[in-house]
């Protein structure tokens, strides 16, 4: 090895290998055996993190981001649990509704905690009460209540020509005649089954 001259000051390289036979036999062994615990550890600091080894830059994002979405979304089903009266909703569900909604319109989250606030102060009346209500007042929160309560009973989000459907069979629109009717496009017998007059 050469050695290097850096702004006029030479330096020899370190040389680990020649460091290392240096050393005797047990003290090399102590090095080796050192270098490999500290490795290890390091292997399992990142996997116990979640991410890739390497990704430093994602063990910081990824938490930072999670807790602004979770609030989001659990004001998104509390209102709803409120415009609808309904206790729960289905899990995946109310996922894509709550982000079908917020990737149609940059102010959903923003218009879910105004309406949240604004039902603190007016009860828990019905979805056209608060409607109509907020029509003079207030059209865009308005707007939002009935693009809400149109995902979760028609399965619809947005306007032609770009209308996305986030709900069929689970529409809640459904569900007060599901006793008596089946779900459009399904079946509920055999084949023909409607051209029989059924029994009693």
């Amino acid at each position: 090895m050469t050695d290097v001259t850096q702004h006029g000051i030479s330096q020899a390289p370190f040389d680990l290998s020649a460091a290392v036979d240096s050393l005797g036999r047990p003290a090399r062994r102590r090095f080796v055996s050192g270098a490999c615990a500290a490795a290890l550890l390091a292997f399992a600091a990142a996997g116990r993190s979640g991410a890739p080894f390497g990704g430093g830059r994602a063990f910081a994002a990824t938490p930072a981001a999670t807790p602004a979405s979770d609030s989001g979304y659990d004001a998104f089903i509390k209102l709803s649990q409120r415009l609808t009266g309904r206790a729960s909703f289905d899990g995946v569900l109310g996922k894509r509704v709550y982000a079908a909604l917020g990737h149609a319109s940059s102010q959903f989250d923003a218009n879910v905690a105004s309406l949240n606030t604004w039902l603190q102060g007016h009860g828990g009346v019905p979805s056209d009460t608060v409607t109509a209500a907020l029509k003079t007042d207030q059209p865009k929160l308005a707007a939002t209540v009935g693009d809400i309560m149109r995902a979760w009973y028609l399965g619809l989000v947005g306007d032609m020509p770009r209308v996305q459907v986030v709900a069929f069979e689970k529409a809640l629109m459904f569900e007060p005649v599901n006793d008596v009717l089946t779900v459009p496009s399904y079946c509920r017998d055999v084949p023909f089954y409607w051209m029989h007059k059924p029994a009693g």
